[in-house]
């Protein structure tokens, strides 16, 4: 779907964020079943059910690794790094687990691989938490509050949400969000272009090809102001978001391990600590 083939987002990240530092996180899980409990004193105490893993020891992630700073591929190293990144390291060591992430798969793949079972044991990519989500998987409790934001180019004489909602305008988006949700309910006499990440979004509103693009506040915010400069953040959408992390029904257990992981790492200021690296501030 990526409409720019010789702008891909491995060249965005090489020229704009080789410089950011790296997690110590990669390889690919094994489709092994095998149980995982905290052993260690440094670890969760959680219920003392134990709950289902894809490889034994490892905790493996599902993620398109597409939102800086959020989660990306620092191409210097070919590592996945990013504030979920490192998020997801801490949460592993409290469990006493080594986490893995696979390679990079489609956004909107990843509920459907977590529901299905035996691939990854968690998707983590700045899900949103909706009632329609958890229809087919549980999530965590919310590590971050978010917005959408409204991109467009620092030129462009349409930069209100009425300006946009024309039949002659293009709004990018990616596939499977919130963002595109909320395109398709406040812009209906927009096109929609449905694409597979944010970094692609921007990269056609800077070219021209797109009037427009929306994605999370977080992401867009760090873009422009780091890579796609002639572009701004024209409306702040206050869609008042939480992300969590994503997890099978069938592992209630898990669910309730790494939300022990996280209150434990709030409580320690881990958390804060996290979201001033990556966001200037604790947010």
């Amino acid at each position: 779907m990526k409409q720019l083939a010789s702008l891909t987002r491995r060249d965005f990240l090489a020229c704009a964020m080789a410089a950011m530092g790296t997690a110590a996180l990669a390889g690919c899980g094994s489709a092994s079943s095998s149980t995982g409990t905290s052993t260690s004193a440094s670890t969760t105490s959680a219920s003392q059910d134990t709950y289902t893993l894809v490889k034994d020891g490892q905790l493996t992630i599902a993620s398109d690794l597409a939102n800086p700073p959020l989660d990306y591929t620092d191409t210097s190293t070919n590592e996945p790094t990013g504030f979920e990144v490192e998020l997801m390291q801490a949460i592993g060591e409290k469990l006493g687990l080594t986490s893995v992430y696979l390679s990079p798969v489609k956004f909107d793949t990843i509920i459907p691989t977590i529901k299905q079972g035996g691939t990854a044991d968690v998707g983590v990519s700045n899900f949103t938490i909706t009632d329609e989500r958890k229809q087919e998987i549980d999530f965590t409790d919310p590590y971050l509050d978010s917005n959408q934001g409204l991109v467009t180019a620092k030129t462009s004489t349409k930069t209100t949400q009425d300006d946009l909602n024309s039949t002659d305008v293009k709004v990018a988006v990616q596939a499977g969000t919130t963002g595109e949700s909320w395109v398709e309910e406040n812009l209906p006499n927009a096109t929609l272009v449905s694409l597979d990440d944010p970094v692609v979004a921007l990269t056609g509103v800077q070219s021209g090809l797109y009037d427009a693009a929306v994605a999370d506040l977080p992401v867009v915010q760090y873009l422009v102001n780091n890579s796609f400069t002639d572009c701004q953040v024209s409306i702040e959408i206050p869609t008042g978001e939480q992300y969590g992390i994503v997890v099978s029904k069938g592992n209630p257990a898990l669910t309730s391990a790494i939300n022990d992981a996280l209150a434990q790492l709030d409580e320690e200021g881990t958390l804060k600590d996290l979201k001033t690296k990556w966001f200037g501030s604790d947010l």
